[in-house]
């Protein structure tokens, strides 16, 4: 059984459970150049939000009744791309499902000797990575200046920055980051 989390509604303030629905069906069967994905983790990112109203932006906003978008690690189950074995662990935007069969041109395979396979929703992908090369592609840390990361800046700045920890240090600039701003009732903790 492949079971989905579909947007039900478009959110007004913080989403709550009703904006959601599960859905429940057959495992889909991969076509040709498909790849079958096992979700094993997802990441839920506040860019997620955004996605959820239907105004123009950056992405295309989901659809009522589209799978919720998301990064994932998964590990394939079944594959016509000669590219994915069976058993190889990948990372996609698969969303918010226990399977999926995407095109094997939109995965990456990991290798988990190389790092936890989780770090490819963190620091060793679109977060971590999108925070390191705008530290070092455009911002050009150098030596006696100071960098700021704060957490009100989001998940890229704040997580991402911090996480990939040492750019601006290994530049000779000195860092420092403040905290996440509260969020009314929620904890949080930032780890990889």
């Amino acid at each position: 059984m492949n079971r989905q989390i579909t947007l039900a509604a478009r959110p007004t303030g913080l989403p709550k459970e009703s904006d959601f629905r599960l859905v429940e069906s057959a495992v889909p069967v991969p076509g040709p150049g498909e790849v079958l994905v096992r979700t094993l983790y997802l990441s839920v990112d506040p860019y997620m939000r955004g996605r959820m109203n239907d105004a123009k932006s950056y992405a295309a906003p989901v659809a009522i009744g589209e799978v919720m978008v998301g990064g994932t690690i998964g590990r394939v189950e079944q594959s016509n791309d000669p590219n994915f074995r069976v058993g190889d662990i990948v990372a996609g935007a698969t969303g918010w499902q226990d399977y999926a069969t995407p095109k094997g041109k939109d995965l990456r395979r990991l290798d988990p000797s190389v790092a936890p396979v989780t770090t490819a929703l963190g620091v060793l992908g679109h977060i971590g990575l999108t925070a390191y090369f705008g530290l070092i592609d455009i911002c050009h840390p150098r030596a006696g200046e100071t960098l700021v990361v704060s957490g009100a800046a989001g998940a890229v700045t704040y997580r991402g920055t911090t996480e990939s920890g040492g750019s601006a240090t290994a530049a000779g600039a000195r860092s420092t980051s403040t905290p996440p701003p509260p969020v009314p009732g929620m904890t949080s903790t930032v780890n990889g």
